[in-house]
């Protein structure tokens, strides 16, 4: 009954994502996204603090694949989960390459290289999650179609951006639908104890990562010591790091 009940909304979700951009008028980027609100340089390196706090990611991701390394080849389903993880801290490790090139001098083309990772890592924590918390392999044999889908949102963008037909509504509407079926699919009994708890952690975070980064200039006010955007990769590496204490808490220990 759980499984079915989950299909149907999901269907309805991805139905309404589609038509959100079948229907919605096409809008470019804002240049003023770029403007953040900490652009300081220390020791050289413009917008010091944003570039530096993707360093975050990269060592989520590799503290992730160490966890994968102790997980048991034998053990129930760790095949069937391994890949989206994989997927997911690869994508992690990129993006910490890519927001740091980003942040080093803003601009759209730039946005580019920031965006490619974060689109992959965020399907495959799709996948992550539809695998914890529906089927396995579902979450397996979706994790491919998500990336695509994810990549494409940023190709389509970016063809726009070249040819003068930029619309990012696709890539938004992706990243919206993402966040509304993990919040359906960790919303659903029954629970799943430590793992499930770490899955509602990790999206309450990332929830509070994109609230960061909308009070960008807010947050920066309050004494110029942090930006909002810089507590946004903070915070948003802490969510991944959930998933990493996840399969650390479902782990078996190789002998």
């Amino acid at each position: 009954m759980r499984r079915h009940l989950a299909s149907g909304l999901s269907a309805l979700l991805t139905i309404a994502a589609l038509a959100a951009v079948a229907l919605l008028p096409a809008f470019a980027q804002p240049l003023e996204y770029h403007r953040f609100a900490d652009d300081r340089a220390w020791f050289g390196v413009p917008n010091f603090l944003n570039v530096v706090s993707n360093v975050p990611f990269l060592l989520v991701a590799v503290l992730g694949l160490r966890a994968l390394r102790r997980m048991v080849d034998g053990a129930p389903d760790v095949s069937l989960h391994r890949a989206p993880c994989v997927v997911l801290f690869l994508a992690l490790a990129a993006t910490s390459l890519g927001s740091g090139y980003y942040h080093l001098a803003p601009d759209n083309m730039r946005l580019v290289w920031d965006r490619l990772p974060i689109s992959v890592a965020l399907a495959a924590f799709v996948a992550v999650v539809i695998a914890e918390r529906w089927n396995a392999r579902v979450g397996l044999w979706l994790l491919a179609p998500l990336v695509a889908v994810g990549v494409g949102t940023v190709v389509w963008w970016y063809s726009g951006l070249v040819s003068g037909g930029e619309n990012v509504l696709p890539y938004f509407a992706f990243q919206a639908w993402a966040f509304l079926l993990v919040l359906l699919m960790v919303s659903m009994p029954p629970g799943m104890g430590r793992r499930g708890y770490r899955l509602k952690a990790a999206l309450a975070l990332y929830g509070a990562a994109l609230c960061a980064e909308l009070f960008d200039h807010s947050i920066f006010s309050l004494g110029q010591v942090v930006s909002g955007h810089t507590l946004k990769h903070l915070l948003a590496a802490l969510a991944v790091y959930q998933v990493v204490r996840m399969l650390r808490a479902g782990a078996v220990e190789a002998d």
